[in-house]
């Protein structure tokens, strides 16, 4: 046989070829590697989105907005006060981007118009937060993203 350019070109590309498809492989079945969804329900949370959107419509047609922010003690989140606290309902999901494992989700139980999520609850880094929540049967969303330190 022999042994041209061609011929080497060949043997690189098949070469290359193995080396991705091991690396691959191995990347898929090693325990060690995350291969973790964003959430496992992915495609059922798409076919959701336009109501979210309309929820956050909604929301930003509030004349006192609701606040999402960070202190030394959590994440305080402040309803609208004109609305009456004991009629809100709903639930707050926390998401971790970073890590699926860390993602929580809580019920809304006011006792006046603020709610602290305590910092024990709470790693350091970036945070995803949805308030989904209903107040006189609407239905409203506020999201916001916070660095927790």
């Amino acid at each position: 046989m022999k042994f041209n350019f061609g011929t080497g070109i060949a043997i690189a590309i098949g070469v290359f070829m193995v080396f991705i498809l091991q690396y691959v492989i191995r990347v898929q079945m090693d325990s060690k590697y995350d291969n973790q969804l964003v959430t496992e329900d992915y495609y059922q949370q798409e076919q959701e989105v336009d109501g979210k959107r309309e929820r956050e419509i909604a929301a930003l047609k509030l004349n006192d907005k609701v606040v999402i922010k960070t202190n030394n003690r959590g994440v305080e989140i402040t309803f609208p006060k004109d609305l009456d606290f004991q009629n809100i309902s709903g639930k707050i999901f926390l998401y971790r981007p970073s890590n699926q494992d860390l993602d929580f989700d809580i019920p809304i139980s006011l006792s006046s118009s603020n709610l602290l999520i305590p910092n024990t609850n709470l790693v350091d880094g970036r945070w995803d937060i949805a308030v989904e929540w209903e107040y006189n049967n609407r239905s409203y969303r506020n999201v916001e993203r916070l660095t927790i330190k």
